[in-house]
């Protein structure tokens, strides 16, 4: 059987269960292309109320939780925690990355399902992960590259971690979503149309095939190794009739 179609019996496989035991099941932390996967499974799973949540607004992994709160009377969260990780001594910290987050937790045996989110500033990381590892990881997540470090559980997200947006404004022929990526990230209308071919591109979670899509007000656009933004629609045509359009480009504090 082939990986998508093993996925998507697990997916039913849980639904099923939560549905015939009233009870919630959850997915692992799933990937960009296991989520867009998952919607195109949505309707035929919706006989168990699914829901997605990964830990914090606007997450790029998520879990999906199968139940219906109202029809079992009561309600049970995502088994989701977050983890702050930061130095001993900040002043012999290294500067950390992403992949030093990841490497570290790797080299602990952690499955990368099991992990949502990885948060990282040069002095200090969080990370969402399954509620069965978060006491593992306190436990033996020691050190980050050279630097010892301290685990804790947290319930509030620092403010610099939180998403901030760059706002622009382009000039492009149509909202086509191919015209859009290519002007935000600088690339010609040939390697924008490549990443589409390499199923690189998602809108609202997900996979978009088609490079002639039209942008509507509010869709999400996610371009693996570019970066994630907001489309905000158009704001007036320019003196030559070309469209102005807004998006939301999304970053992260400094």
């Amino acid at each position: 059987m082939k990986e998508k179609e093993l996925f998507g019996q697990r997916l039913k496989d849980l639904a099923d269960q939560s549905f015939k035991n009233n009870k919630f099941t959850y997915t692992s932390f799933l990937s960009e292309g296991e989520l867009s996967d998952y919607y195109l499974l949505e309707k035929e799973l919706k006989f168990a109320s699914p829901s997605v949540w990964g830990g914090r607004e606007n997450a790029d992994r998520v879990m999906v939780r199968f139940g219906d709160a109202d029809a079992f009377g009561f309600e049970e969260g995502f088994p989701i925690v977050m983890l702050e990780i930061s130095p001993l001594n900040v002043k012999f910290s290294d500067d950390f990355t992403h992949r030093d987050f990841l490497g570290a937790l790797m080299n602990l045996g952690i499955e990368r399902n099991t992990l949502g989110d990885i948060l990282v500033n040069s002095k200090k990381g969080f990370i969402f992960c399954k509620e069965s590892v978060s006491e593992y990881i306190k436990e033996n997540l020691t050190k980050v590259k050279h630097t010892s470090v301290l685990v804790k559980e947290t319930k509030e997200l620092d403010e610099e971690f939180k998403p901030v947006f760059d706002e622009k404004i382009v000039q492009v022929a149509s909202e086509r979503i191919d015209a859009v990526i290519s002007k935000v990230y600088n690339l010609s209308r040939n390697s924008s149309n490549e990443l589409f071919r390499t199923g690189k591109v998602f809108v609202n979670s997900r996979e978009c095939t088609s490079n002639s899509y039209e942008l509507k007000t509010g869709d999400v656009i996610s371009v693996r190794g570019f970066g994630k933004m907001i489309y905000e629609g158009s704001v007036g045509l320019s003196k030559k009739g070309k469209n102005n359009v807004k998006v939301s480009v999304y970053g992260n504090k400094k």
